[in-house]
């Protein structure tokens, strides 16, 4: 018998047995269960205690819990009721209030504790006193921090949480909710220090667990963590989910029936299509993904139609060129990097060697030279790493709302003595008026302008000039780093911001840098929202232009 055949049996017999299994265990179970009162399952629970639990210990407080409550009741359909654990008094919040509905009266299940103090986590090994060094400043830190976080959330601020090395909670603050706001106005919630006397306090609680031989060290060190935190910590919640008045649903037989049997229909009219339009492609596909796996990038598979199928055979060629591309590129790289620092490295070597032995005398002049090259591959690597972070995602941004006019007279001023060494004429145009500006990362734009400055200065002859200059357009600023040099030809601007690439592959370090910077410009402009362009004309010179998003003053 045929795979096909074979196939379509299998699925036929399962489809009937499976069928005729759901309609009993339809019959028999829904009843039973539309009968019984609203009890989350295990699934909800969790959530609505884990994301509770996880709101207490973001923000050191329950205000603003209320909005979270009402979207876990959304989401899982359950009636919400929190309290306080003594469970006296209003509820601190209510799904059904907060819907607008009147209150029904709670399930008849035992409430659930949401309790969001941290546990002290200390690592092993650690000799008693140091234990308890570091449970006093867990919770000096911890009492700081959700003080800090609490403030942060009544000014309405996001709160970002992590944990140190010992589950202690560390808490930054966003930006204002809702978007407005900035970073400066977090100095009315300024992080408390603790004072000598709670330090002492804090101390005098731990030092007895110093001696603790029933109870062990570590024990008594995460109780007295525990209670020491406890006035400071969210207090308890007491989580009620479901209600006694919620109507039973009742199944219908006919119905249940009448859907077995038409799943039972489809699924056959399925598996016939299956066998007969599915199993062949799939095999393609395999065969294809075996090919390569075993190394053979090239490989590809025919794609016919618009179906599912056709969009997989598809997306399967995508990624097998996006792997093939891929290797291309590594190996492109290994080869750029290995060229790159063969030839400096070996000529490192061979001086360092010839002094070793004997054969050089370790002139000043000698060893300025040695350090130089160091440097400039010190530099490469940096650059390496940088555009490695970039690419990744990883590259650290700090940002804030600058002033693009003042970012370019600090470029001017920090190569204004390389230009003037060379004979170049730098000079800066910036529009009259309001100043531009823009919310971004100021030394790493400065990065940017500065490796744009950088090799204009290098590609322009003594007595030519580089302008930076900068101009508003629509809801963009656009920054533009111009040269009277040798120019680019046109066939090669496609490549100026590859890895390693130069305009001129004869020229020496002194002359032709690193051949990273413009990749860092690109993936730098880039992460700011912003694009990059270039034009070019052979004896005239060369420009490169920079848009990124405008913002409004601050």
């Amino acid at each position: 018998m045929s795979f096909r055949l074979r196939a379509l049996a299998l699925v036929m017999l399962l489809v009937i047995a499976a069928t005729a299994a759901t309609a009993w265990l339809t019959l028999r179970q829904a009843t039973r269960q539309a009968n019984e009162t609203a009890a989350a399952d295990r699934a909800d629970i969790n959530r609505v205690t884990g994301e509770l639990r996880q709101y207490g210990l973001r923000h050191g407080t329950w205000d603003g819990v209320a909005s979270s409550v009402r979207e876990l009741a959304t989401d899982t359909g359950q009636r919400i009721r929190v309290t306080g654990t003594t469970g006296s008094g209003a509820p601190l919040a209510d799904s059904d209030i907060l819907t607008g509905h009147e209150p029904r009266k709670t399930g008849p299940g035992a409430p659930l504790l949401v309790d969001p103090r941290p546990e002290l986590r200390l690592p092993d090994g650690l000799v008693p006193l140091a234990a308890a060094k570091l449970t006093v400043t867990a919770i000096a830190n911890y009492r700081s921090g959700t003080a800090y976080a609490a403030c942060l959330t009544r000014d309405g601020f996001e709160v970002t949480v992590g944990r140190d090395d010992y589950g202690v909670p560390t808490y930054s603050a966003g930006r204002k909710t809702g978007g407005g706001g900035t970073p400066a106005s977090r100095g009315s919630c300024p992080r408390p220090k603790p004072s000598p006397a709670r330090y002492a306090r804090y101390d005098t609680a731990a030092r007895p667990c110093l001696s603790a031989t029933d109870e062990g060290v570590t024990p008594c060190l995460q109780r007295v963590f525990a209670e020491q935190i406890s006035d400071a910590a969210p207090p308890p919640l007491q989580v009620r989910l479901g209600a006694l008045d919620e109507p039973p649903s009742a199944l219908a037989a006919a119905p249940a029936v009448t859907a077995a049997v038409a799943v039972a229909v489809a699924a056959i009219l399925g598996a016939l299509l299956l066998s007969r339009t599915v199993l062949r492609p799939v095999s393609a596909l395999t065969a294809a993904s075996r090919g390569l796996g075993e190394g053979d990038l090239a490989r590809r598979v025919p794609v016919t139609g618009r179906d599912e199928i056709a969009e997989l055979g598809r997306s399967f060629n995508r990624m097998a060129e996006s792997l093939q591309a891929s290797e291309e590129r590594q190996r492109r790289l290994v080869g750029d990097v290995a060229h790159e620092l063969r030839t400096p490295l070996a000529n490192l070597r061979g001086y360092m060697e010839a002094l070793r032995d004997g054969v050089v005398d370790p002139e000043p002049e000698l060893l300025d030279s040695l350090h130089e090259e160091v440097l400039l591959q010190q530099r490469i690597v940096d650059d390496l790493q940088d555009l490695a972070l970039a690419e990744a995602g990883a590259l650290t941004y700090h940002r804030e709302y600058i002033s693009l006019s003042e970012l370019l007279d600090t470029c001017r001023t920090a190569h204004r003595a390389r230009a003037e060494r060379a004979g170049v004429a730098l000079t800066v145009e910036t529009p009259p008026g309001d100043p531009v500006y823009a919310h971004a990362d100021a030394d790493r734009l400065r990065q940017a302008v500065g490796n744009l400055v950088s090799n204009a200065v290098r590609a322009t002859a003594p007595g030519g000039t580089v302008r930076l200059s900068l101009a508003r357009r629509d809801a963009r600023a656009v920054v533009r780093v111009g040269d009277t040099g040798h120019g680019i030809p046109a066939e090669q601007l496609p490549h100026v911001f590859d890895r390693f690439w130069r305009a001129d592959a004869a020229r020496g370090r002194a002359t032709g840098g690193s051949g990273l910077g413009l990749s860092i410009v690109r993936q730098i402009v880039q992460d700011h929202q912003g694009t990059v362009g270039v034009e070019s004309e052979v004896g005239a010179g060369t420009t490169f232009t920079l848009a990124l998003p405008t913002a409004a003053a601050h």
